[in-house]
Parts: structure tokens; sequence; C-alpha cells
């Protein structure tokens, strides 16, 4: 899969891409710790009916991080600035845990450029516990502390696609730099809240997919994002974790298949305010 490099036309800043097949633009964002890469089957899939836009997330692969400190309202301001540069809304746009965030952010700040939104093991509200565990995580990342055994042990069990894929992930998190990982993750940290309130907002089609075995993006999140929203759907995979677009590629594509041929409603996504 080639990679293209851009200027993106607000910030200046330089980010890379993976831009394949023609037809409606659907936009996939990746988590934290990963890069493009990471939606190799669903760009395998869907460039044959699309136009697939795969961007490595700032500080990931070769786009540039945003400064430290950044929040996710500066993540989601740099999905429109892409979606500026690459001239290519309305777009159906899916994330993954924090591209999920980002996905979620956009289509409440945005939604005249958002067709349909997918949150693919998507965090929600946290409870006390678990905000602080992330944080706590968070801080020790800020302070160079990177421990990759403890989130693919989470991510991944024993079958034989969570190995193959638990070893493609170590990879990728193993080359992320450390100052975008860092700024990523606290953004990650502290974003569940930013747009949780608002995607009842969100009257396009809006999918939450999550695994029934992800213990941090978990089954009652992924339900809660889409309870108000007129037209929410959440959709758990039994039996996987957090990777679910690669240790459950198939299901997961054909999830976001029915996803892409949900109809628009009458009173669309462009006029919401």
């Amino acid at each position: 899969m080639t990679l293209t490099t851009l200027r993106l036309s607000k910030s200046g800043q330089t980010i890379t891409l993976r831009d394949q097949g023609a037809g409606a633009p659907l936009l996939l964002i990746h988590g934290v710790g990963m890069q493009s890469a990471a939606w190799g089957p669903q760009i395998d899939t869907f460039r044959k009916t699309h136009r697939v836009i795969a961007v490595d997330m700032p500080g990931h692969g070769g786009s540039s991080p945003l400064a430290a400190g950044s929040d996710l309202r500066d993540f989601v301001a740099w999905c429109y600035d892409v979606v500026l540069t690459l001239d290519v809304g309305p777009v159906n746009i899916a994330g993954h845990s924090m591209g999920a965030l980002i996905a979620g952010g956009f289509a409440v700040e945005h939604p005249e450029l958002t067709t349909r939104v997918c949150l693919i093991n998507g965090v929600y509200l946290r409870d006390a516990a678990a905000r602080e565990a992330v944080i706590n995580r968070a801080d020790r990342i800020k302070a160079g502390e990177i421990d990759l055994e403890t989130p693919l042990s989470r991510w991944f069990g024993d079958s034989a696609p969570d190995v193959a894929a638990r070893a493609e992930v170590a990879e990728w998190l193993s080359a992320v730099d450390l100052d975008g990982y860092a700024t990523a993750y606290s953004a990650f940290a502290q974003g569940d809240t930013t747009y949780g309130m608002q995607y009842a907002q969100i009257s396009c089609p809006f999918v939450a997919l999550t695994g029934s075995d992800d213990p941090n993006s978990t089954p009652a999140m992924s339900q809660a994002m889409v309870a108000h929203a007129p037209n929410g759907h959440a959709i758990i995979i039994k039996g996987h974790r957090h990777m679910a677009t690669l240790t459950a590629a198939e299901i997961v594509n054909a999830h976001l298949q029915a996803w892409l041929e949900m109809p628009l409603p009458k009173r669309s996504c462009n006029d919401v305010a």
C-alpha cells in the first residue's frame, strides 16, 4: 500500500496517508500507537467500491505531530484540515479507539461534512476507576515509560488470528514516535467526555462497534454512545477484544458494508446545527 505525503492547507503540517479506489470517500483514522497500515483489511475490501483514505494520525507514521498538550479538539481540527485539503467532504468517517474519538468529534463539529460515522472500539464517559487508570498511563508515557506488553496482553487473546495480529501491532507500537505517542495518548485519556454528551446531536447513520471482551472500550459504552442518537446502532462482536478490525476483519467489514449502505435521513447531517 503506497503512502502519499501532503502538506495541510490550514496548518501547513505534513500528513502521510493511503489513498486508494474511487467513489464515495471513506476516511479511516487509527488509534494511538498505530498507523494507517492497521486498516489493511478494510482498505483491501472497500477500495473496490469507495475512495478509501486511511491517514496517519499526528505524530504517527509520517505525519507531523501536534504540539505537546494538544487535546481532542486539536485532533478534530486536524481532521477538518485533512478533509479541506483533500476536498473530499462530506465523508463517511470511521475511527478506531483514539480515532473513534476524533471521528465522533468531527461528526459533532462538522455535520455538514459527515455522511455517516462509525466508532470502532471507542471509549465513552469512563467511570472513575477507568479514568484514573488511563490518566496514570498517560502520565507514565509522558515521563518516558513505555510498556508495550500490557496493552498487547489486554488487546489480544491466544487464537491464531490474535497471535498474527499481535505481531503486526507490536511492530507498529515499537516504531511510534515517543513524543507523538505521548501527546496523542494524553488527548485520548482526557477525551472521552469532550464530545460524548453531544453524540445525541448526530442524526446521520451512526454505528458504535466493539468486541464483547474489550475491557476498556466496553459493550456498555458502545450501547450508551448511540442510545439517544436518531440513527444510532450498537454492534458487539462476540469473542473479540480491542483490535477487532484485524482479528475479526471479515465480520467487521460486513458490518461496515451494511453501515455504508444505511439510507441517509431526510433531514441529513448537513442540516444539523
